[in-house]
């Protein structure tokens, strides 16, 4: 383990976060969130590189699941840490697949994929003419692992599922996961375009601006 050392003064002020640890392994977030980050001169170490095992994703809302995560990574490193925890929330399907987008279809038996994930989506949609989804985000920063004033910030990006995919970009859901005001799906935009737009930019811009305040 890479562990790093705390610093020696504890609560670091907003404007010493020159380095946060991601607390993910997904190159499709860390992609978004090293350019949205970048822009504040903020560098994002992902928890790979620093060998940090990913933590378990136990609770039922998505706060709960970035604070474990976020709290998980910076006990281990000694970092600041960032963690997020997002999904696809379907009006016709009660919320789901939510909290558990990542692995939809592994909890019906599946595998754990995106395909997999799409596949099971669409079939659960068949027949349904409510279309409306939003994709959700929870960010949660911690300067380090006993933090009693995390960050949090949430984001919600709306638009409507479809039953073929479109476009290339992207990740997860995106290819379904149409706007109607863009007439796009979130895969057919070009990444400056999605991470000016998405459920994870409007976190990060709340999240940055609680960031200036304390600076």
């Amino acid at each position: 383990m890479n562990e790093l050392p705390p610093d020696e003064g504890g609560l670091a002020p907003a404007s010493s976060l020159k380095k946060v640890v991601l607390a993910s392994n997904n190159a499709g977030k860390l992609r978004e969130f090293a350019a949205l980050f970048g822009a504040a001169g903020i560098e994002l170490i992902p928890q790979g590189a620093l060998n940090v095992p990913e933590a378990e994703e136990p609770y039922p809302t998505f706060v709960e699941n970035a604070l474990t995560k976020a709290r998980h990574a910076a006990k281990l490193t000694g970092l600041p840490a960032l963690a997020d925890d997002s999904g696809l929330c379907v009006r016709a399907l009660r919320g789901a697949p939510g909290v558990y987008s990542a692995r939809y279809a592994q909890l019906a038996g599946g595998e754990k994929s995106d395909a997999a994930n799409n596949a099971r989506l669409v079939e659960a949609l068949r027949g349904e003419t409510d279309r409306r989804a939003y994709y959700f985000c929870v960010l949660a920063l911690v300067r380090h692992a006993d933090d009693p004033e995390p960050l949090i910030a949430e984001g919600r990006w709306h638009g409507e599922m479809l039953d073929a995919p479109r476009g290339e970009h992207g990740f997860g859901y995106d290819p379904y996961f149409f706007l109607p005001a863009l007439n796009a799906t979130a895969a057919q935009l070009e990444p400056a375009v999605k991470n000016a737009a998405s459920h994870r930019a409007i976190a990060l811009r709340q999240l940055l601006a609680r960031l200036t305040e304390e600076a």
